[in-house]
């Protein structure tokens, strides 16, 4: 622990790397950062928002409930076996894309990566937006602009402080958490809402799907902040300490959203922020709860903006060969990610909740596929057998395009089409299966399974074990070796 300790006192506080492999020696952190990054990541106004719509949209509170937790432990399940390949790869999680889908074919999902996190800073900027206007007496639109600022600095500074703010924000969203908790159950009969229990199966699967589309979400950047841990920490711990933080987070929020739709007599939609707030109370503690609101989502919204300067810079890396982010170009990357979500939330905020909803259950269609065919890959095909260098060489052992990963993930794509349920598009099978989106459970499911069967027997040639580039430490000590690549 104390060699941990020297390691992570020694870096500066301004990151200095980007998309590249993490050597051991610049390896720091514990579990428990991993925990308390995600638990604040989720005790945020988003989360409280994403389960009152099991309610809003039709669902009793007990079956709301039941359909969120089992959503929240396969979506976090699916989260966590991301989060694991971090620290044994030192890479951000859509890098390691190029084995499945090659160096250039990755972009595919990339983009679509960089559209959510684009999507979700901007619906997180909105909520926080309205805190800060309440919280500084100002209109919405400033207050979104000031909270824009706030996530470009902390985005520009990096991996350590976003480490840090996730910390401080777990304690001040325990600490509201607990008070409003204390303050809605004072005010509301609970035991008379969860007696209230009508059964259906196209809300119970909604509170389910709204859960696990929450948590999947995380899938494409979970390892971005798992990979500067030491190479020999424990994956199992890491999917624990990760998928906890995460599950705990969100069912917390969600539990809350729950319980404050059911007894706001219809006065959640279109004020979700003021009325969470106004369950604490006015004044001073009012001030305090706005506050604790847009901290907590300072966690999240910068986690969306440093996963898309990472995926642009993936894409960009991809097509032109290695590429040496300056600290002007990531100033340049963030401006441009965050200032493109600002617009987004600007143009966007008074739609906010229905829009919201169809954006998350649509970007299942587009994710789901992804992610079940980079875990069947990690775990059942090379089972962790990467060569890392050849991610960057086009003419390497990934190639330029992967017929086979990007057919699959197509595929996995269209066959949800018939069941997807939103706004945007309703297929149309859904009539038929009385109303229930069930798209994302045949997006994880069918790829997996495909995918499975056809790398089983067509998959490039795996390395014998992983791959990882040449330490620098290595290079010096033995120069006539430093063209090679170390085995573990």
């Amino acid at each position: 622990m104390a060699v941990t300790s020297t390691r992570a006192s020694s870096k500066p506080l301004i990151e200095k790397r980007s998309i590249d492999y993490i050597p051991e020696a610049e390896r720091h952190g514990r579990l428990l950062s991993q925990f308390t990054l995600w638990m604040g990541a989720n005790l945020q106004i988003t989360a409280i928002v994403t389960g009152a719509l099991a309610v809003v949209l039709g669902g009793d509170v007990f079956w709301s409930l039941i359909g969120l937790l089992i959503g929240q432990l396969l979506g976090g399940g699916v989260m966590a076996l991301h989060a694991a390949q971090g620290p044994k790869l030192g890479l951000p999680q859509m890098i390691s894309s190029r084995v499945q889908f090659g160096v250039y074919g990755a972009a595919i999902p990339i983009v679509l990566v960089c559209l959510m996190y684009l999507g979700f800073t901007a619906t997180g900027t909105v909520l926080s937006g309205q805190a800060l206007g309440q919280l500084f007496g100002v209109s919405d639109s400033v207050g979104i602009l000031i909270f824009a600022s706030l996530i470009v600095l902390v985005t520009v500074l990096g991996y350590r402080v976003i480490h840090f703010i996730g910390r401080v924000a777990s304690v001040i969203g325990v600490i509201a958490f607990v008070y409003l908790f204390a303050r809605l159950m004072s005010q509301t009969d609970v035991g008379a809402l969860l007696q209230i229990r009508h059964f259906s199966w196209s809300s119970f699967l909604l509170a389910v799907s709204l859960a696990a589309s929450w948590q999947i979400a995380f899938g494409p950047y979970v390892a971005d902040y798992s990979r500067y841990l030491p190479s020999k920490t424990s994956s199992v711990k890491t999917f624990f300490a990760a998928g906890a933080g995460s599950i705990i987070g969100a069912q917390v929020a969600m539990i809350l959203g729950v319980f404050a739709a059911a007894s706001a007599n219809g006065q959640f939609a279109g004020h979700e922020v003021a009325y969470i707030v106004g369950l604490g109370g006015t004044g001073a503690t009012a001030a305090l709860l706005y506050f604790s609101i847009a901290f907590g989502k300072v966690t999240i919204s910068t986690l969306n903006s440093y996963g898309s300067f990472m995926c642009i810079a993936t894409i960009i890396s991809g097509f032109r060969g290695h590429l040496n982010v300056t600290r002007l170009q990531r100033l340049v990357f963030v401006l441009v990610i965050v200032g493109a979500a600002t617009l987004i939330a600007l143009l966007g905020q008074h739609s906010f909740l229905g829009a919201f909803k169809s954006f998350i259950l649509f970007l299942l269609a587009f994710f789901t596929p992804w992610s079940a065919i980079n875990l069947v890959d990690y775990y059942c095909i090379t089972r962790e057998r990467y060569d890392v260098p050849a991610l960057a060489d086009p003419n390497g052992r990934y190639g330029r395009w992967n017929a086979l990963g990007i057919s699959v993930y197509v595929f996995g794509v269209l066959v949800q089409l018939p069941f997807i349920a939103t706004k945007f598009y309703t297929g149309p099978l859904v009539e038929e299966m009385g109303g229930v989106d069930i798209s994302w459970i045949i997006g994880l499911v069918v790829p997996a399974a495909l995918y499975y069967v056809v790398a089983k027997k067509w998959h490039s040639a795996v390395p014998d074990q992983l791959i990882l580039p040449i330490e620098q430490d290595t290079v010096d000590a033995q120069p006539s070796r430093a063209g090679r690549i170390q085995a573990v």
